[in-house]
Formats: structure tokens, C-alpha cells, sequence
């Protein structure tokens, strides 16, 4: 179910919900109205009203149960949506490997154009074509993905077998520019959200210090003390990773202060 389908169905809902609210409304109170008192008008609607109040929960339940089932169509949806985008990004780095290919061969070309093939084609698990009808195809609902298979075509080593740089480079080119169209409206069925804590500077750096609390370290020293009373297996293994993360624990790193000289490393104390 489609995002406007979904609007559509649960506008449908709240109106249908306003009006039964409405009816229960102006029944419930029908007999403070003078022109209506004591008319037959004003029996319908109070035995209306009764039959709503009688009929209450299992009006709800049925309301309930429909959009949860709308929901779930609508969440199974969304999961298939998902998988063809997950096929379409892994044809485009696919198409994108190929063409930095001076030679490439028939095999790497066909199994390129298949994989590029089978996401065009899946797509019709997800979409229809746009202005379908019994009689006519319609339109292919993204047509971008068309572009990048006309555009991987100009380098079928059966018809360019030394494609040059250049031609490379526009082929590239126009594959990526056809991404980015298709990635522009096709992620917006997804309702995707913004991030509550996005990172939206370059070059961005972790606030945090190395190291850990106190109890954690006092955690870390008990597990290495409990583990040193037994005899490992083989200590040439233990003493080898022991000097691995001693020295890794101390080479400086740009996301990372070194630990200081002759600290434990992991637990151990040498």
C-alpha cells in the first residue's frame, strides 16, 4: 500500500468514524430540540442511538482490526520497498565497477547487465506501470533505471571491445546522474525522518575520551584475575595477543590518545 493509498484509506476512516460520532451526537440530545421532540424522527434516532451504544465495542474492535490491517499492508510494503532500493544501490555499484573496466569481458558484461536486468524487472513486485490498463502497458514507473541500462548497453564488449576513457567517463556519469534522479523520489515513499542526533559537520571527530569508569576497570581487573588462576591452553596464544593489544592499546591514532606507558592492557598487567 502506497503512501497516498494509506492517506486516502484513513481519511476515509475518520470520516466514516466523524459521521457514526456525529449521528450518536445529535441522537443522544435529539429530544432537546423542540420541532423533533415527540416526532417520529425522534424515535428513529434514539433506537439509532441505542442500537450504536449496544453495537459500541464491536464497532471498535472492527475499527481496530481494519487499521491494523491497513498498517500491516503498509508496513509489508515498506519492507518490500526496501529490498528493491537494496537491489537498486548494489546494481549501481555494480554498473559503476564495470565501467572503470578498460577491457572488460563478455562474462563481467552479462553478469552486470543481468543483475541490472532483475532489479527493472522486480520492480513490478512493488509498482505497477504508471496509466495501466487492460489494454495498454503504461509507463515504467522510474524511468531512470532504463537510462542506466541504455547507457551500460554503449559498452557491451561485443560491440566496443576497448571502450576509452572518455566514453567510460560519460557512461559513468550518466549512470550516477540517473542514480540520483531515481534516489530523489523513489526514497520519498519511505517516510523517512530526520535524525534526532545527526552529525552534520565535515571532518567530524568523537567528543568522547578513551578510557572507561572506575567499576568498569575494576570489572575488566577481577575477569583477568579469575582467568589467570587457571593455565591457558597454550600461552604462547595469550602472551601473543596480550603484546598485540598492549601495542596497538599505545600507538596514538587520530580517534584515539594512546594509553600511558606501562598501563594494563585488557586486564593484564603485563
Amino acid at each position: 500500500m502506497t503512501r497516498s493509498m494509506l492517506n486516502a484509506t484513513m481519511r476515509r476512516v475518520y470520516a466514516l468514524l466523524a459521521l457514526v460520532l456525529a449521528i450518536s451526537v445529535f441522537a443522544k440530545f435529539v429530544d432537546h430540540i423542540p420541532p423533533l421532540r415527540g416526532s417520529g424522527l425522534e424515535a428513529v434516532l434514539k433506537d439509532a442511538y441505542e442500537f450504536l451504544r449496544d453495537m459500541s465495542l464491536l464497532i471498535a474492535t472492527g475499527g481496530v482490526a481494519y487499521i491494523t490491517n491497513v498498517y500491516q499492508r503498509r508496513s509489508s510494503f515498506i519492507a518490500a520497498l526496501k529490498e528493491e532500493w537494496r537491489d537498486i544501490i548494489a546494481a549501481k555499484s555494480a554498473l559503476f565497477s564495470y565501467t572503470q573496466l578498460e577491457r572488460p569481458t563478455l562474462e563481467r558484461y552479462l553478469a552486470t547487465f543481468c543483475q541490472l536486468s532483475e532489479t527493472i524487472d522486480n520492480m513490478r513486485s512493488v509498482y505497477q506501470n504508471v496509466g495501466e490498463t487492460g489494454e495498454l502497458v503504461g509507463l515504467y514507473p522510474y524511468a531512470p533505471l532504463h537510462d542506466m541500462r541504455r547507457a551500460l548497453q554503449t559498452l557491451d564488449p561485443r560491440k566496443n571491445a576497448e571502450p576509452g576513457a572518455e566514453a567510460r567517463a560519460l557512461v559513468r556519469d550518466a549512470i550516477l546522474q540517473s542514480f540520483y534522479a531515481l534516489r530523489e523520489t523513489f526514497l520519498e515513499e519511505l517516510d523517512l525522518a530526520e535524525p534526532d542526533r545527526p552529525l552534520l559537520i565535515s571532518a567530524g571527530r568523537r567528543d568522547k575520551a578513551s578510557g572507561a569508569t572506575a567499576a568498569a576497570s575494576r570489572r575488566q581487573a577481577r575477569q583477568r584475575a579469575r582467568q589467570d588462576r587457571s593455565q591457558p591452553a597454550d600461552r604462547r596464544i595469550e602472551e601473543l595477543l596480550t603484546e598485540l593489544n598492549q601495542r596497538e592499546q599505545e600507538t596514538a591514532k587520530p580517534w584515539r590518545q594512546p594509553a600511558p606507558a606501562g598501563a594494563p592492557a585488557n586486564g593484564h598487567a603485563g
